[in-house]
């Protein structure tokens, strides 16, 4: 990490848009296998699958091991700071501040991912300076499309991110949006 990049602090808890967004903790190691052991999210993230016990211990562990380095930030999404109902998560990449998201499947349908991503890139302002904040996802995903949509982000003329996930080959695209 060099020494221009803030580091993330121990603890974060947000709060905005009817939402809390808190870390994980081992508590909630018994709900994550009914968040993201799903066809949807094996298919549209590289999230482990399938999603049992033992990958939400290594998610809980990769979270904080990301935290600890600087690198990313995975927090829960909840309505209260109780269960978790998905996760949103924030990354220092080369090609910008990006936010990613996951809701479970029960979940979905609330406007808890476009939320959790407004409240998460008000965080990235204030916080960590961002003055952009991006999505990668695909275009044949359209219920990303939809939270890019509705989170305020607008596709950027920029060459699409190709590779292979899962032995699945994938294209992204890139979705932005200005913090002023």
């Amino acid at each position: 990490m060099s020494s221009s990049t803030t580091s993330f602090p121990d603890r974060i808890e947000l709060a905005g848009e009817g939402l809390v967004l808190r870390d994980w903790t081992e508590a909630d190691l018994g709900a994550m296998p009914e968040l993201f052991d799903h066809p949807d999210i094996a298919y549209w993230t590289p999230i482990a699958s399938p999603f049992d016990a033992a990958a939400a211990r290594a998610r809980l562990e990769r979270a904080r091991r990301l935290r600890a380095e600087g690198t990313a930030v995975l927090l829960a999404i909840t309505v209260d700071g109780g269960a978790p109902l998905g996760e949103v998560m924030l990354r220092r990449a080369p090609e910008g501040t990006e936010l990613g998201y996951a809701v479970g499947p029960a979940h979905r349908g609330q406007g808890l991912a476009a939320r959790a991503v407004r409240v998460m890139a008000a965080y990235a302002r204030d916080r960590l300076g961002a003055e952009r904040v991006i999505l990668e996802l695909e275009a044949e995903n359209a219920s990303s499309v939809a939270v890019a949509v509705a989170a305020g982000f607008a596709l950027l003329d920029v060459p699409l991110i190709t590779g292979e996930e899962k032995g699945r080959a994938y294209a992204l695209q890139t979705w932005g949006r200005e913090l002023s």
